[in-house]
């Protein structure tokens, strides 16, 4: 059992116990979804103030004395992005809050970003030694928290506290962000609310190579296939390395599933979603509820990408390589699947080796001309303030999440310190964020509207202004309906953002999925606690070893059928209640 698999079932094992330990005296968990957010109903919270600038006055207001707030924090031990004397806790993004603010964050512990810090907080409600706050990287803490009475009632808090930016975004979900961070009634932590775009992936291809070898961007499984086979033939990568089709690097997933349904690159779902299967998603089949993961059409797709591999047309060393940044950046990769963000912000130094490398994306459809996507939960991480924290630590709690909300622009304009470095950052965009900036920034390049139109001070879309004053900088806007890489200026501060915004989230901005698909539920349930962490190790075993054929496919039904007697079965009733 390698290392990461390990922390995953202590983990689960840790909150599992606690849900167990505190289901009796919780009473239930709220409902999940099983509508989309746009139909799920708002959730009741006390009169806000009066107004929008009495609302901002409060959200925004300096303490007169300084308060002290202790967090847990997760910290990228590779990011060198730090100042020269900078902290964790004492960085451009620390001193602005106790600076203007009069907030002092204090780390009380950190942990390496992942598996560490999961464990890291696991073991923390386990023990019931929260931090005052600390965010939670999905629903099940949130749940084995709250559950357990750890957790502050933010309701009276958030109401009076957020700003009025931050509550048109959580507008935007229909009332979804406000439902899933309460229990009882009771609001009990603040979600984040990310752009759905997160959740829809698309294909990356190079262009260039495209064109060199006179070929359109294939639309569909099998001219992919076509595609990745001439990629393979003309050998066109850097130091005649090609890999056709990058897969999932190692200890990361095949596909995005409910528990997460947003941001990963080097995933298959396009390719499964173009044979209508959704694995990993709980799904309602005209009142019938099915596991995704276990349907023929997932069994269709997966011999496809087993053949694929066989021909050498998905990378070697799918599922053990270290970084797919590797033969990304290094410019030996022709195609790979993720979100909007992957080709720009997520593997943005591959312009510093191959300055002509033309990455676009695009939709993947059915044979009949579907485009079919799996969507993601309104939000995915949770920030969670212990019921021992003062009455004024939640305040500025709140008041943190408010400034990471207004002033990120600002913030990252004056410096070269990543942004993660920011105290308890939890993201709140708006749900159509991406769409909104695509539509606005082509209506700057081409004459439309003006930066200045854009200058809306407590904006839900905080970062449209500086976006809108810098995009004439970094494209040289020719008239064409496509940008390619010839239209920036790759050396741009602003580039990375302005490639992934007018070409990564090009395919969902202009365009409309014929089918978008809703998990039942986007978190575990008791009996899914008990069972998930060894039917998700079975499930993750058997579809690595099939599409690299160290299993054949017709071995499918049994892993079916393992899958329903080890567990399985049990999930889809108890999932069937939440309907």
């Amino acid at each position: 059992m390698n290392a990461k698999r390990q922390v995953l079932m202590l983990v689960a094992a840790v909150l599992s116990v606690m849900l167990a330990l505190s289901a009796c005296g919780s009473g239930s968990a709220p409902a999940a979804q099983t509508t989309p957010a746009s139909q799920a109903p708002a959730a009741n919270v006390p009169d806000a103030p009066a107004t929008p600038a009495d609302r901002d006055t409060l959200a925004f207001g300096k303490f007169d004395s300084p308060v002290d707030v202790h967090i847990g924090m997760a910290v990228d031990p590779t990011d060198a992005t730090l100042a020269d004397g900078d902290t964790v806790d004492n960085n451009v993004y620390t001193r602005h809050l106790k600076d203007e603010f009069n907030i002092n964050v204090i780390i009380d512990w950190t942990a390496a970003s992942g598996d560490d810090f999961n464990q890291k907080l696991a073991l923390s409600i386990a023990g019931n030694s929260l931090p005052e706050a600390v965010v939670a990287p999905d629903r099940t803490y949130f749940l084995a928290a709250v559950k357990a009475d750890m957790l502050y009632d933010l309701t009276n808090t958030f109401n009076t506290y957020a700003s009025q930016a931050i509550l048109d975004t959580h507008k935007t979900t229909n009332g979804r962000a406000i439902e899933i961070s309460s229990f009882d009634g009771k609001l009990y932590s603040m979600p984040n609310t990310s752009v759905a775009t997160d959740g829809e992936n698309v294909m990356f291809i190079r262009q260039d190579w495209l064109d060199k070898l006179g070929l359109e961007a294939p639309t569909t499984v099998s001219e992919i296939e076509t595609v990745a086979r001439a990629f393979k033939e003309a050998n066109l990568g850097a130091g005649g390395k090609t890999i056709p089709i990058l897969g999932a690097q190692k200890d990361s997933r095949v596909y995005q599933n409910y528990l997460n349904s947003a941001n990963i690159a080097g995933v298959f779902d396009p390719v499964f979603q173009a044979f209508d299967a959704y694995p990993g998603y709980w799904l309602d089949n005209n009142g019938t509820v099915e596991y995704g993961t276990i349907s023929p059409n997932t069994k269709a797709a997966l011999e496809v990408l087993a053949n694929w591999y066989k021909e050498g047309l998905i990378d070697p060393e799918f599922a053990t390589r270290d970084y797919l940044s590797e033969p990304i950046n290094g410019g030996q990769c022709g195609i790979f699947f993720g979100p909007w963000w992957a080709m720009g912000y997520g593997y943005a130094d591959i312009w510093k080796n191959t300055p002509d490398a033309d990455w676009q994306a695009y939709p993947i459809y059915t044979d009949d001309g579907k485009w079919n996507t799996h969507m993601k939960e309104v939000g995915t991480s949770y920030t969670l303030i212990s019921k021992s924290a003062s009455d004024i630590v939640a305040e500025a709690v709140v008041k943190i999440t408010n400034v990471y909300k207004r002033d990120e622009a600002m913030l990252t304009n004056k410096t070269t310190e990543a942004i993660s470095w920011y105290p308890l950052r939890n993201v709140m965009a708006p749900v159509d964020e991406c769409e909104y900036e695509y539509e606005a920034l082509y209506k700057v390049l081409k004459g439309e509207a003006t930066a200045e139109d854009y200058n809306v001070p407590g904006s839900m879309y905080p970062l449209m202004y500086a976006d809108a004053q810098c995009v004439t900088e970094v494209v040289k806007f020719n008239g064409e309906d496509r940008l390619h890489i010839s239209n920036f200026d790759i050396n741009n501060p602003n580039f990375n953002r302005m490639y992934a915004l007018l070409v990564g989230d090009r395919p969902v901005a202009t365009g409309k999925p014929d089918k978008e698909v809703y998990s039942i539920t986007y978190s575990n349930t008791d009996v899914m606690t008990r069972y998930w962490s060894n039917l998700e190790s079975l499930e993750d075993e058997f579809i690595r070893m099939v599409i690299t054929g160290k299993k054949p496919v017709s071995d499918f039904d049994a892993f079916a059928a393992q899958w329903l007697a080890e567990g399985g079965e049990a999930m889809l009733k108890e999932v069937a209640t939440l309907k």
